[in-house]
């Protein structure tokens, strides 16, 4: 037996940490310093470390607990009560990206392919996801988090990665190119009756209950992310994250069993698997294939990333009321990616579509985005307005 995934392990849990944390040391959220250790430990630089079965496997199980806690974390009350706005910025916020990630690939890809408009779309969802931490730690550093401008972000940013989650099921549900497009919109309308039945039974019947002692209900939980991942892909053909996503909803909404499973996740993601993920997309980047077209086009689609989240999603705040310059604020605010655009990345590269020297392009917009986003808010939000200003405190508070 080969024993050199074990120090593959250590090397980039290691390595990850130590770039992770210099990475907050400039304002930069650690996914950047996995990136880029996993860029040094890779092929393209100091080929350290290639990609391995185990790795992939490793790498898969971290994106299924990592859509896992978001689903925990998905507030659906919270969803309910942000209305009609908050949707709306959200909608327009996912369908302009989409249109401008696609578009950006068919202009720098001319020659005849059967499966370029599937490719492109996928370039397109790559787009539509909003990573919002590094937008909430700015509002609440220059005090605007608990404003009308600042809800109205945090909510749209939920929404349009629910939005864009479900554009992927669609996209992966086409990636065979056997199955007819009827057949492929039945099953995707079956899937989700079937996320509808399992959502029912697991609220009437499991969440809120106690079952055998708090540990045992962190096991429980975690087997049900899996089998829910395992069942979308095996059965209706539908992305893993989809199923890990819709499964953490489903147990979200019981205050202190929902924390004590996110904690239990989260410490197991943090410490092994979301690393690994990180590092492999690093690691499978290839800077060796790339020349001026390439170049170009990662520059390209970054400068369409910025622009069309801001029009998008600024396009919806002006329609559902904010003034024009508080609609140019929540747009700068949903400017940044993270995570959910990497694994979107990911599920195309498995699938074929999103070749190996495109993650550069992804992962150059993901950098990019992280890195202006707390200036662009600073800046355009300088001006006080009455939907940027938190309401004053209660009396006594």
């Amino acid at each position: 037996m080969d024993y050199s995934f074990i120090i593959a392990i250590a090397i980039i849990l290691l390595s990850t940490k130590v770039l992770g944390v210099a990475s907050e040391k400039v304002n930069m959220p650690q996914v950047v310093g996995a990136l880029i250790a996993g860029l040094l430990l890779g092929p393209s630089c100091f080929g350290l470390i290639g990609e391995t079965d185990f790795l992939i496997k490793a790498a898969e199980i971290g994106v299924i607990v990592l859509m896992f806690n978001a689903g925990l974390e998905t507030d659906v009350k919270e969803l309910k009560n942000t209305g009609l706005s908050a949707l709306v910025i959200a909608s327009i916020g996912v369908i302009v990206p989409f249109l401008g990630g696609a578009g950006c690939y068919l202009l720098f890809n001319s020659e005849p392919d059967p499966s370029k408009m599937l490719k492109a779309a996928f370039i397109g969802v790559v787009l539509t996801a909003t990573s919002v931490s590094i937008t909430v730690e700015t509002l609440r550093e220059i005090g605007k988090l608990k404003s009308r401008v600042g809800t109205a972000i945090m909510a749209a940013a939920v929404i349009d990665d629910i939005l864009g989650i479900v554009v992927l099921t669609v996209l992966t549900g086409f990636t065979d190119s056997s199955v007819k497009p009827i057949t492929i919109l039945l099953r995707i309308i079956v899937y989700f009756i079937f996320l509808a039945a399992i959502a029912f039974i697991v609220r009437k019947f499991f969440v809120g209950r106690k079952w055998g002692g708090k540990k045992r209900t962190a096991i429980f939980a975690l087997a049900f992310c899996l089998a829910v991942s395992y069942a979308s892909e095996e059965f209706f053909g539908i992305a893993d994250i989809t199923g890990a996503y819709f499964a953490g909803v489903m147990l979200s909404g019981t205050r202190k069993t929902t924390e004590y499973i996110f904690d239990c996740t989260n410490k197991m993601s943090y410490m092994f698997f979301s690393p690994i993920f990180f590092a492999s997309i690093g690691i499978k980047t290839e800077l060796a294939g790339l020349n001026g077209n390439l170049i170009l086009f990662a520059v390209v689609l970054t400068a369409v990333a910025i622009i069309t989240k801001i029009i998008g999603c600024g396009l919806g705040a002006r329609l559902t009321g904010f003034k024009t310059y508080d609609s140019i604020s929540i747009g700068l605010g949903m400017v940044s990616r993270g995570e959910v655009a990497l694994i979107v990345a990911q599920k195309g590269s498995m699938a074929g579509l999103i070749a190996g020297t495109m993650f550069p392009a992804v992962v150059l917009v993901v950098i990019v985005t992280t890195l202006i986003t707390p200036l662009l808010l600073k800046v355009g939000m300088k001006r006080q307005t009455p939907d940027n200003t938190e309401p004053p405190l209660p009396v006594g508070a």
